[in-house]
């Protein structure tokens, strides 16, 4: 007999049920009379190792093979493999590159989420894997490939990810085994059962009704947020900026208005606007299609929109925050959830609220106590959400917004904005390049804490040197120095190689940071064990 088993590979990350869903397809080949044989190898996915399942039948029933029955294999042939299925776009291509399927036999089931890599994580800039090139990869080694949300539909089902997989698996047609097959092994009448219907009733209908799969060969690692309507341009400002740069601006005014006020988000477009009008008059062509008020447009919202305590507390005490909680933890109507938010607020948190009169003093003794080598003070707080004095407490800090243009931080944070501003404006009449490497720089500027003043200093350090350096032969020279440093300051968190460029640039490092050494009385034990 010539016939060949079906050979499949299944990958799932920690905890999404893989095992389960390996026994479910046993289980369903069983019942459908077909001979199956699956192994598995147990790991951690994407950090040291894959959680890879593996699985052939037989497409022959045992009634018609009489006493004979087939040898199934243990392990995948590279490029012999006729189904992988996973459930993480960036797992899906890393059993690809190690030479599973081909583009001649394998049909690739993929779900379009992803679970960032630590390695991602750890970029000064945005770390993920371009999502073209992963679809590409994905397109040409396969012969034919569905790639679906698969994350978004196990929300909607209430259930595990291996459910939906299950569904889709059936969907393709790839197994010989009827529908119905995998449903009675679903169906045990419980309420996780009926959840597992749902997801493989979802996956089974996202399959069949999408096989062309069009719009998923430009699919998204991370979906764009959806608002519940689009973002509207206020009128008055509408004559002042082109109409396709509408949308992005429309989103930089409402985040400011919810940040703060529509008086603060009038300022953004006051800023913007100023930026738009210096590109207009360097580029009256329109050769570079705004590309300097678009990147302001961005950077400059965020700035606007920085961190404090203030913003963290009412991000964190919003009814939408709750409900997505509870959806991911798939807490129903009936169940009691608590939930607790940790904070640990030191002195400049205290101070960015208080007026400079009041905060340069505080903090001045905070940073005599760190020089001499004393832990920075700090307020560790443990705050249930879920309890009304939680909640209570979280609301009152939210509500401080109104005194924070007040506050300390606000003044500096404006400044600086300004002093940044005023520095695109200036090239930008002088150089459209020069001034649209330096609207770039606003990307260096992320994060909270000790991160975020790194990556302000950092812009600020080319600002004040390179943007105004005498020693350029031209303005081309100046707007690559400019770049040269921004991207070295991505480079490294260190700010090594941004320290080196700069010398190699011709201006000056950064300046050197005075570090306390704290030292620490050994225990009477510890002597006596050294």
């Amino acid at each position: 007999m010539t016939q060949q088993p079906i050979s499949l590979l299944l990958c799932a990350l920690g905890g999404e049920g893989g095992g389960v869903l390996t026994e479910w397809l046993v289980e369903a080949a069983r019942l459908a009379g077909y001979p199956v044989q699956a192994t598995s190898i147990p790991g951690v996915a994407q950090r040291t190792g894959a959680t890879t399942y593996y699985l052939e039948v037989f497409p022959v029933p045992l009634s018609e093979l009489g006493q004979q029955r087939p040898v199934l294999g243990l392990y995948p042939v590279p490029g012999r493999l006729d189904g992988l299925v996973s459930s993480e776009l960036l797992e899906t291509v890393r059993q690809i590159s190690l030479g599973h399927p081909s583009a001649e036999r394998t049909l690739v089931l993929s779900s379009s989420a992803r679970a960032l890599t630590t390695h991602e994580k750890m970029q000064l800039t945005d770390g993920r894997r371009d999502e073209q090139q992963l679809m590409q990869m994905i397109a040409s080694q396969s012969q034919v490939h569905h790639v679906l949300d698969m994350a978004e539909l196990t929300r909607q089902a209430g259930t595990v990810v291996s459910a939906v997989m299950l569904g889709c698996i059936a969907a393709s047609g790839l197994l010989p085994i009827a529908r119905e097959a995998y449903r009675t092994i679903l169906a045990d009448g419980s309420s996780a059962a009926q959840a597992s219907l749902r997801g493989f009733d979802l996956g089974f209908t996202a399959i069949e009704q999408q096989r062309a799969q069009a719009r998923y060969l430009d699919g998204v690692l991370r979906p764009e947020p959806q608002l519940a309507e689009p973002a509207v341009f206020p009128a008055p400002f509408a004559p002042l900026f082109p109409p396709e740069l509408h949308a992005l601006i429309a989103l930089g005014y409402e985040r400011l208005v919810d940040y703060q006020s529509p008086l603060y988000a009038k300022q953004y477009m006051e800023r913007l606007y100023e930026v738009h009008r210096a590109e207009r008059e360097s580029d009256p062509g329109l050769e570079h299609g705004w590309a300097i008020t678009r990147e302001m447009a961005r950077w400059l919202a965020l700035w606007m929109a920085f961190d404090d305590i203030v913003r963290v507390a009412d991000l964190k005490s919003r009814a939408s925050r709750m409900q997505r909680v509870r959806g991911e933890v798939k807490a129903g109507s009936s169940d009691l959830l608590k939930l607790y938010d940790h904070f640990k607020p030191g002195v400049p948190e205290f101070a960015a609220l208080l007026p400079g009169l009041l905060a340069r003093p505080l903090l001045a003794w905070d940073n005599r106590r760190k020089a001499k080598g004393k832990r920075a003070l700090a307020l560790p707080l443990k705050i249930g959400t879920h309890t009304i004095t939680g909640m209570l407490a979280l609301r009152g800090l939210a509500a401080l917004k109104a005194l924070r243009p007040k506050g300390s931080r606000f003044a500096t944070e404006q400044t600086l904005i300004d002093e940044w501003l005023t520095a695109v404006i200036r090239l930008t009449n002088l150089h459209w390049q020069s001034g649209h490497e330096v609207a770039q720089c606003g990307r260096l500027v992320k994060g909270y804490g000790s991160t975020n003043e790194r990556g302000k200093e950092n812009l600020l350090h080319v600002v004040r040197h390179l943007s105004v350096a005498l020693h350029f032969t031209d303005h081309a020279q100046r707007a690559q120095a400019i770049a040269a440093a921004r991207q070295a300051a991505l480079a490294d968190d260190s700010g090594k190689t941004l320290d080196h460029t700069l010398q190699q640039l011709g201006v000056p490092a950064r300046p050197i940071k005075e570090q306390p050494i704290r030292w620490v009385r050994r225990k009477a034990a510890a002597r006596e064990i050294a």
